[in-house]
């Protein structure tokens, strides 16, 4: 490796830290080695082809602004993609990109008609939004506005949810479905924080008449994250018009925020009570069965197959929202590109001990556990803890048994004590049997997260 072209892409990457989740990148930079540099071209490799379309497809922007960084407005980035990982003599195959152009040269921002729909990802449809208990109200009540926008009740609908539940998606799928059945139109899909920007530069170029005057003709006006116009005086005020407006005129508005109304801060209160009109759907975490559901579309979508014991490891281990979720996943076919492991919970242990924080402890009790897993089976309390040998009582009281072992700090006899005053040899035999069945019994295996699902979340 060339010194200075280590030197820079080492620059580059200092860059790339502060503008990435660590996850991020720790999975698509840490892996790219500086090649060479010549002619004020930076080469770097890259280990696969899948690898480099990723890069080319989510990260090329980044890239090209670290770049540009280090070696100007003339500077390029070119590829050497590892085609054949086990021929040592196989050259790379290079992909050269353009000269990042810089800046485009400020002017008042116009809307571009229907075309405005091209900002949006094209991913986010109805049709691969799984649906579940955690979102079922917001993708039917986003269903019903698409269908007719501004004819409903739901005017405006607003979607609240924590980071990565899927609002966007969501409110982006509304435009893509409008799209569709009404092309003629007008649709604006904009970000709390691309609005004050646009706004503050019409408010410079002494145009705001003209810029309010585009968003006056909208039949769809889509707001994302509106937790940004918070503080912000002037661009609140801005959307207090435009958004009277559109709703006298029957036009169809969508926001979507972190918070719900009530809890939001730094916004106007005839704002706040305006959202009150339509309707509020909350967003909550995926639950289990929603979990396994997204991983099986994913895995159908990228054409892969995950075993059964690694679909439900991942959805019992990564539980916190769709995003992170999503990350795993592609972290995990990151890592099997690069053909140092198969796709198996090893795995999925290696890549979610970086990923994913400790789980807080889960306070949970003997009688709170043998309750749920009695429900779940389901059998009678007295049963559970009965003499009883019948194949049912005796596959639910292991399971009892493993998870009381797994979430409490109970001894193994006193874990046999609980269970018709059992010796703690009869303990470690379930132990052992719920351990063998999890790698083996796929359905069991669902089971038995199903249930500790219930445990972690007090339900």
């Amino acid at each position: 490796m060339h010194t200075e072209s280590k030197v820079i892409w080492d620059r580059c990457l200092l860059y790339i830290r502060n503008q990435v989740s660590e996850q991020t990148y720790q999975t698509w930079f840490t892996p790219i080695v500086a090649k060479h540099f010549k002619d004020n071209v930076l080469t770097i490799q890259v280990p696969s082809q899948f690898f480099y379309e990723w890069l080319e497809e989510h990260h090329l922007s980044l890239l090209k602004q670290a770049v540009r960084q280090e070696l100007g407005p003339t500077g390029k980035l070119a590829y050497a993609v590892v085609i054949d990982k086990g021929n040592k003599r196989q050259k790379p195959l290079l992909i050269n990109l353009p000269t990042y152009p810089g800046p485009a040269p400020r002017s008042i921002p116009a809307l571009a008609s229907n075309n405005e729909l091209l900002q949006l990802n094209p991913n986010y449809l109805f049709d691969n939004l799984i649906e579940g208990s955690c979102n079922q109200l917001a993708k039917s009540a986003a269903q019903a506005v698409a269908k007719q926008p501004g004819e409903t009740a739901f005017n405006p609908l607003m979607i609240y949810g924590g980071v990565g539940l899927g609002k966007t998606h969501i409110a982006q799928a509304i435009g893509h479905a409008v799209q569709s059945a009404f092309p003629d139109k007008k649709i604006v899909y904009t970000a709390s924080e691309k609005l004050t920007a646009q706004f503050i530069e019409a408010l410079r170029g002494n145009q705001i008449h003209s810029f309010t005057a585009q968003y006056l003709t909208v039949d769809l006006f889509i707001l994302d994250d509106i937790q940004f116009l918070s503080g912000k005086e002037k661009t609140q005020e801005f959307f207090f018009h435009i958004f009277n407006h559109l709703h006298q005129l029957k036009k169809q508005i969508v926001i979507t925020s972190d918070a719900a109304p009530r809890n939001l801060k730094g916004l106007q209160e005839r704002l706040l009570s305006r959202f009150k009109w339509g309707l509020t759907a909350d967003l909550q975490r995926p639950d289990f069965e929603t979990r396994v559901a997204i991983i099986e579309s994913k895995m159908i979508a990228d054409g892969i197959t995950f075993p059964s014991d690694l679909i439900y490891y991942i959805a019992q281990h990564v539980d916190t929202n769709v995003r992170e979720l999503e990350g795993v996943l592609i972290s995990l076919m990151a890592h099997a590109s690069l053909g140092k492991q198969d796709l198996n919970v090893a795995l999925a242990q290696q890549v979610l001990k970086h990923i994913v924080q400790h789980a807080p402890t889960v306070e949970a009790t003997i009688e709170s556990i043998q309750q749920k897993v009695a429900a779940s089976y389901p059998i009678s309390l007295e049963a559970l803890t009965s003499k009883s040998r019948k194949k049912e009582n005796v596959a639910a009281r292991q399971v009892a048994m493993h998870l009381i072992k797994k979430y409490t700090a109970h001894s193994l006899k006193s874990i046999g004590a609980y269970f018709g005053g059992r010796d703690h040899t009869t303990v470690m035999h379930a132990l052992q049997v719920v351990e063998e069945r999890l790698q083996t019994d796929a359905h069991y295996a669902r089971l038995y997260a199903a249930i500790e699902e219930k445990i972690k979340c007090k339900q």
